[in-house]
């Protein structure tokens, strides 16, 4: 609900001031949430991943007039690996909202997704304010009252999709960033 109000209302910024860019982005929008609505437990290509990602980078970028710059390197081989659809979103949506949305002055995101022989590594990292340890924990265990409830329920798909050794490593500390690994297995391919 925060994504689609926030990306509403910086699209109505633009209608007067910049109409070109207003409906390029209402398609943009459009596409998002047209792909948003596939059955969460599908498996999706990375690089069918990475274009919802870069769809979602691109409606943040209007709402946050370039308070952030995005770094992808990703290389050819790991696109056709398979993962859970909605993957990557939410990682790359908690490193905006919880780490780069608090960070006074220009922040940096970066999508890395490397071959790593029987496995992909995909990392999402951002040098914002971190997350707190505890707060972390609970995330990932299910307890308390958390705002990161979206990593819980990545690492779940993915632990229940590839089995117990995947899943999410997440470093992180106060005010240090955080960088968020998955690895996947590329015997899953399209």
């Amino acid at each position: 609900p925060h994504f689609l109000h926030n990306s509403l209302t910086a699209i109505a910024s633009l209608v007067m001031d910049d109409p070109v860019r207003a409906r390029r982005l209402i398609a943009k929008f459009s596409e998002f949430l047209r792909a948003s609505f596939r059955t969460q437990t599908d498996l999706t290509t990375v690089s069918e991943e990475l274009r919802l990602v870069e769809i979602y980078l691109e409606l943040e970028q209007a709402r946050f007039d370039g308070r952030f710059e995005v770094t992808l390197n990703i290389e050819p081989e790991v696109l056709p690996v398979m993962l859970p659809f909605l993957t990557l979103q939410p990682l790359v949506e908690n490193a905006i909202r919880h780490g780069l949305e608090g960070r006074s002055g220009r922040g940096h995101l970066r999508i890395s997704a490397v071959d790593a022989g029987p496995e992909v590594s995909i990392e999402v990292e951002d040098d914002g304010v971190g997350i707190d340890p505890d707060a972390l924990q609970e995330a990932l265990s299910g307890s308390g009252t958390t705002s990161h409830v979206g990593i819980l329920a990545v690492d779940t798909r993915l632990r229940s999709t590839f089995g117990p050794e995947y899943g999410l490593t997440i470093f992180a500390g106060r005010h240090a960033g955080t960088r968020t690994i998955i690895r996947l297995p590329k015997s899953v391919q399209y």
